[in-house]
């Protein structure tokens, strides 16, 4: 079926809806329909083949662009009434965000928390200062930092809030093979978690690895110069080595005796 990716406000994954008639062009703001009820989304594909979560309900119109920036507004309020109604209670959780539908009836909290924490008492309070029904969402810290968003080790606003569309599995395996220094702080990300980015190139430095020597084996040059392998340089092959005389070498790996 004909569908559109539509980005919503709170992250970068993208949904797709079907839509009836002309196609909306990329860069519009629609009205879909979603389990919650109505709710205001961004086109950011181009049609093509998928799975409908739902289906596009309109063009947005000034009136619904203004409806969801009053209805933001409430929500940024009812965001630090929560905060605050935290901190008194010394409720283990931290508060990410609030969010309504277009229609205003349904209101998602979205929270995090080390451990379990039962919100359940909140919600008759909530749900009659909103006017809407309450549901809060936990967030672990990947997905926390994707709704959030922050700036990653390269400077620039990190992947996960940005483009990545799924978590994939990021192991240690992927800094040792690309020879990062296994510090925590160097390898992690704002989430704590290991940098998303490690997996993009882990394919070519597999490859370039493929072609090295193992890190301690030992190795003869052409030129009758041996050693021990102390590091491995993928993206220029080459390995440094330390002779018996102690001295450092670095020899590319056309240099290697097999």
């Amino acid at each position: 079926m004909d569908c559109v990716g539509v980005r919503f406000n709170h992250g970068p994954k993208l949904y797709d809806y079907s839509f009836s008639g002309e196609p909306p062009a990329q860069g519009s703001w629609v009205v879909v329909s979603t389990p919650r009820g109505l709710e205001l989304g961004k086109v950011r594909t181009a049609p093509r083949a998928g799975r409908p979560q739902g289906e596009v309900v309109r063009q947005a119109s000034p009136q619904d662009l203004e409806t969801a920036s009053k209805l933001r507004e409430r929500a940024e309020d009812l965001k630090w009434w929560l905060k605050a109604k935290f901190r008194r209670e010394n409720v283990p959780a931290k508060l990410l965000g609030c969010e309504f539908t277009l229609d205003g009836n349904h209101l998602s909290v979205h929270y995090s928390a080390e451990e379990r924490v039962d919100l359940r008492r909140w919600v008759g309070e909530i749900s009659r200062l909103a006017g809407a029904r309450v549901e809060f969402l936990a967030l672990g810290p990947r997905d926390q930092t994707a709704y959030l968003g922050t700036l990653g080790a390269c400077g620039m606003e990190s992947c996960c809030s940005t483009h990545l569309q799924d978590f994939a599995q990021v192991s240690i395996k992927m800094a040792r093979d690309q020879q990062l220094p296994l510090s925590p702080e160097k390898i992690s990300g704002p989430c704590g978690r290991l940098l998303c980015c490690l997996q993009y190139e882990h394919e070519l430095y597999q490859e370039l690895l493929a072609g090295l020597p193992k890190k301690n084996a030992k190795v003869c040059t052409i030129h009758d110069v041996c050693g021990k392998v102390v590091k491995l340089n993928p993206l220029a092959q080459t390995v440094d080595m330390i002779t018996e005389e102690g001295s450092l070498v670095t020899a590319h790996k056309d240099e290697l005796r097999r």
